[in-house]
């Protein structure tokens, strides 16, 4: 009974905490530990609410939930009431929807870059202004980059090249070559999928649009090194007045989020904030933790 109520609570602590992190302004200084934060955080309500329900369903056994999900393949359902029953149906329900639809996003981000990458072998070039990068010839501002497997396009539009000059150039590509590396698309993925899942939730629209922010600060900060901040700073303000277009879908932008984000990660850029050490070092402390918990408590006997 412990085990199912302390489950519960963290269930319950997690949509707090996402409530609390959706408005935090400090991860803007430390976006990567932001970021684990944000995933620790969808594993915790994840492992902590099926692990509520199956706690609630194994209670007779008095074992714990895996204890308990040990011993149910020799009984049976023999030891089930109709409100463990009910509970184990909602775990394994909850449990179906969330893979399912995790899996239905793959599928759809995956068929729309295979789709994107017909596409750009049609419509678009190589120049040797900008080596490594695909050019389409569109007057319109656009710069993002298509992430894959084997390999990632990073594809600008001829009216970005007229728009900015060599170094803001430079500084965009980088932005995108950093998405590229460091895979941010998988990590949109669960929150995107958890929105289709929960799409009358307004909650979760804004732990998606903070996580797709602090990725955009990640990606301006590793554009960043060795490079005037000033020059990113420049092209995004040319892209928010250029008003471009979203990104393809399963594609990241540079500047498709609105005017307000755009103008933090500006003010960031030209005004740089670290954070003190301590919340650096408790905040990626927290992360184990936040994440560990839940699995602790689904393999202890109660």
């Amino acid at each position: 009974m412990m085990g199912a109520a302390l489950l519960a609570v963290l269930s319950l602590g997690s949509v707090g905490g996402a409530h609390l992190l959706s408005a935090a302004r400090w991860t803007w200084r430390a976006p990567r530990i932001g970021i684990a934060l944000w995933q620790a955080l969808g594993l915790c309500w994840g492992l902590s609410t099926i692990g509520a329900l199956l706690g609630a369903a194994m209670l007779p056994y008095g074992r714990g939930v895996a204890g308990g999900l040990a011993g149910l393949p020799g009984d049976g359902a023999a030891r089930l009431g109709v409100v463990n029953l009910a509970a184990l149906l909602a775990a394994v329900t909850l449990t179906a929807v969330l893979l399912v639809m995790l899996a239905y996003a793959v599928v759809r981000v995956v068929g729309a870059r295979r789709r994107h990458r017909a596409l750009l072998a049609l419509v678009s070039r190589r120049d040797a202004a900008v080596p490594g990068t695909l050019v389409v010839d569109h007057p319109g501002a656009a710069a993002y980059c298509v992430p894959g497997v084997r390999s990632s396009k990073v594809v600008v539009s001829k009216g970005t090249l007229d728009l900015l000059d060599s170094g803001e150039l430079a500084a965009v590509l980088a932005h995108e070559r950093a998405h590229a590396r460091e895979r941010h698309d998988l990590v949109l993925l669960p929150f995107a999928s958890l929105r289709h899942v929960f799409p009358q939730f307004g909650l979760v629209g804004r732990c998606l649009d903070a996580v797709e922010l602090l990725i955009e600060m990640a990606a301006d900060d590793r554009a960043r090194h060795g490079r005037p901040p000033r020059e990113l700073a420049t092209a995004l303000l040319r892209f928010a007045a250029a008003r471009p277009g979203p990104a393809p879908r399963g594609a990241l932008g540079v500047a498709n989020t609105p005017d307000i984000p755009v103008m933090a990660r500006v003010n960031r850029l030209l005004e740089p904030e670290s954070l003190p050490r301590a919340t650096r070092a408790a905040a990626a402390a927290a992360v184990p933790v936040v994440a560990g918990l839940p699995l602790l408590l689904l393999v202890m006997p109660h």
